[in-house]
């Protein structure tokens, strides 16, 4: 637990570029921990109530800020573990005894040919796929006409490939479809679909009429791909990394940073409006991003409202429990619904 003498100074000496919609947001998510919360489950209302507030709420509000975290892409069927992951990562789960694409991410690969393989397919299945379910498309749908805009820790581009407008997005953590280079001088990123299509067709895999990379029926493929097409820096030929946050080596590049001071210009110009902050799936890893800046924007601000949806993980601190509604439920459910 932070001292409040402690989070001044880190306020005051890290925290303290005006543009930076990132740090900022943090900033508010530091405060927001800082304190001691007892959490409830918002406004008692019955599910019917909670779904009529909801949908007035969208209405009425001057702004709309949604945060959107790994429940949103999971309630659209991008799951990483059951039937999806045996049928793309049978033969790594059979010879490694991995379980799931996420702990997959992690696992120390014997040579960069198999670690490429394995990417190649966690990218491909979740950045250049569509999802099962139009889970993004039915959310559009009740925003696009108002002055919204999305903070997100997901890396799928879902948002973007949906349609929101690519203005209001700001992924804050990375993008699967972005490589960087190992070399810490070099602050850009990548586009890495054409290489990752040939690391499929490498290992085996069919482009069916659909035009989507499939399991051969006979299921052969390689878990490896050749030498020559482990990816290399454009500018300098060291090896490239995915674009994900994982620690500080981390590259925010001018696209990165455009929308995180278009993020800012949003909660700064909104922070005394009428605004619903709309949290959607946002779980318990990486809180201090999104959940906890939005409850503190919306303690900060009488006229904010909070909606929380996420199954099995909806709720909000006592503070705020009469501008909140904590809806315990899957998010299709609830879109389709509305």
């Amino acid at each position: 637990m932070y001292s409040r003498m402690k989070i001044s100074f880190i306020m005051n000496n890290f925290y303290n570029n005006e543009n930076n919609g990132y740090l900022f947001s943090i900033q508010k998510g530091m405060v927001a921990n800082f304190y001691n919360q007892q959490f409830c489950q918002g406004k008692e209302l019955s599910h019917e109530e909670k779904l009529k507030y909801l949908k007035e709420k969208i209405s009425s509000a001057d702004a709309v800020l949604i945060g959107a975290g790994a429940g949103l892409s999971t309630s659209a069927g991008l799951t990483y573990s059951g039937e999806r992951f045996t049928k793309y990562f049978f033969d790594f789960a059979q010879k490694y005894g991995i379980t799931d694409m996420y702990s997959g991410g992690f696992y120390p690969f014997e040579n960069k040919e198999t670690f490429w393989a394995w990417w190649a397919r966690h990218i491909y299945y979740n950045r250049y796929v569509s999802p099962q379910k139009p889970v993004y498309n039915k959310l559009l749908e009740l925003v696009k006409d108002k002055n919204y805009f999305v903070i997100t820790t997901n890396v799928d581009h879902l948002f973007q490939k949906s349609g929101f407008d690519k203005n209001r997005l700001f992924y804050t953590q990375g993008d699967y479809g972005l490589f960087q280079s190992i070399n810490p001088q070099i602050r850009k990123t990548y586009d890495n679909e054409q290489i990752v299509m040939k690391m499929m067709e490498a290992q085996g895999f069919i482009k069916y009429d659909n035009g989507i990379y499939q399991v051969p029926q006979d299921k052969n493929i390689s878990m490896q791909i050749p030498t020559e097409l482990i990816p290399k820096c454009p500018d300098d030929n060291s090896d490239m990394v995915m674009n994900l946050r994982t620690d500080n080596s981390f590259v925010e590049d001018d696209g990165w940073h455009k929308a995180s001071q278009n993020y800012y210009d949003f909660i700064t110009k909104n922070k005394d409006s009428n605004i619903l902050y709309l949290e959607l799936g946002v779980g318990m890893n990486t809180p201090i991003i999104i959940k906890f800046p939005f409850w503190q924007m919306t303690a900060e601000n009488k006229k904010a409202s909070y909606i929380c949806i996420n199954y099995k993980q909806s709720y909000c601190p006592e503070q705020i429990k009469e501008k909140s509604v904590c809806i315990d439920c899957d998010i299709t459910e609830i879109l389709n619904l509305l």
